[in-house]
C-alpha cells in the first residue's frame, strides 16, 4: 500500500467517524433505532478502515491525524447541523488542532514522506 492509499483510507475513516458522531446525538442514547444503528455501523467501519492507514503509517500519528481532523469536522458538523455555537478560545482550540495537524505532515519524518 502507498503512502497516498493510506491517507486516502485514513481520510475514509476521518468522513465515517464524523457520520457516526453526528448521528451519535440523534439516538437520544440509543433509544431510537435507525440512528443508533447508523452510529454502530459507522463506527465499526471507520476503525476498519482506519486499520488500512495503519500499513503504513505509524500508529500515534495516524491516531492523532484522524482524532484531530475528526475533532475539527465534528466541531463544523454541528454548528451547521445542531446550530452549536464556538466560542472564541473553542476557535482558538481548534485552530490549534488544525496546526498540529499540520506540522505532522509537513515536517514530521514519521510520517515517511
Amino acid at each position: 500500500m502507498t503512502l497516498t492509499q493510506s491517507y486516502l483510507f485514513l481520510g475514509l475513516a476521518i468522513v465515517v467517524e464524523v457520520i457516526a458522531t453526528t448521528a451519535l446525538k440523534a439516538t437520544d442514547n440509543f433509544t431510537r433505532l435507525w440512528p443508533s444503528v447508523l452510529t454502530i455501523v459507522c463506527y465499526a467501519a471507520s476503525f476498519y478502515l482506519l486499520t488500512f492507514s495503519l500499513r503504513v503509517l505509524p500508529t500515534g500519528i495516524a491516531y492523532a491525524i484522524w482524532s484531530g481532523v475528526g475533532i475539527v469536522l465534528i466541531s463544523v458538523v454541528s454548528w451547521f447541523v445542531y446550530r452549536q455555537s464556538l466560542d472564541l478560545p473553542a476557535l482558538i482550540g481548534l485552530g490549534l488542532i488544525i496546526a498540529g495537524v499540520l506540522v505532522i505532515n509537513l515536517f514530521s519524518k514519521s510520517v515517511g514522506h
